[in-house]
């Protein structure tokens, strides 16, 4: 069930300014999605959240509209089209635009192919891909008819690489990537960009996969990976650019990681 926060509690912050921005954030309960929430409502858009993990939700826009700022919450399920278009038609309803998607959501239970874990690989084709064009097929008709808004697909380095132990976790972000620099050229009318995280100390790690594979990558993570909020100011950064530029990707990693 779609919940949102009475009016009243939601606090606006420069609603005169032309730089606010209604923007839409997929996997907003943890990670990058959560920082970029912060970040975005920080900066003065008015931020609406998506993620299965309600309770989570619930908090975040409690502490973000006692900060002062805009923000409010949806339950979401990127899998089903009909969650990402009800979450879509409930901020058009209410705000009259979307501004910006940020398509975050995304799973990664890293393991052999010999593993043959085909619902995780099932899980992450949902999530990772479906899920991202799930959320453009949401907001696209809408961005086309206005002719503006902004798309954002987080994907990863490993759309650049393949790795053996994350295969189909590295073909859904390839995936993501094509679509990304597919959907660019479309349009000159709409900004499209996709964010190519390095290793980042998010949840992804935490559930499914191979518990050794896992708890390697958990290792470097310690040891290489950067804060989400390295990844939440990047986007910042390419929201925050005049009409007629579109930073096409960003690739953003930590010092050391090789």
């Amino acid at each position: 069930m779609t919940k949102y926060p009475p009016r009243s509690e939601i606090v606006m912050q420069n609603p005169s300014s032309s730089h606010r921005k209604v923007v839409l954030v997929t996997g907003a309960s943890s990670g990058i999605g959560e920082a970029s929430a912060r970040h975005l409502a920080a900066a003065g858009h008015h931020v609406v959240l998506g993620a299965r993990r309600v309770d989570r939700l619930i908090q975040l826009v409690s502490e973000l509209t006692e900060a002062g700022h805009d923000a409010e919450y949806a339950q979401l399920d990127v899998t089903d089209f009909e969650s990402v278009k009800a979450f879509v038609e409930g901020a058009l309803t209410r705000h009259g635009r979307v501004d910006v998607l940020v398509n975050n959501a995304g799973v990664m239970p890293l393991a052999l192919m010999q593993d043959l874990r085909v619902d995780e690989w099932n899980q992450m084709i949902d999530v990772n891909l479906r899920g991202v064009l799930h959320g453009i097929a949401a907001v696209l008709p809408g961005m086309r008819e206005r002719q503006s808004g902004h798309i954002i697909n987080v994907a990863s380095t490993a759309a650049h690489r393949a790795d053996p132990t994350g295969v189909v976790y590295c073909a859904t972000k390839f995936a993501v990537r094509a679509v990304s620099d597919g959907l660019r050229q479309e349009t000159t009318d709409l900004r499209v960009t996709v964010v190519c995280p390095g290793l980042t100390r998010t949840e992804l790690t935490h559930s499914g996969g191979d518990e050794q594979v896992q708890g390697a990558v958990r290792t470097a993570l310690d040891a290489v990976g950067i804060s989400p909020s390295a990844i939440a100011e990047a986007i910042g950064y390419a929201v925050a650019q005049p009409a007629n530029v579109n930073v096409n990707e960003i690739i953003v990693q930590g010092t050391a990681q090789v």
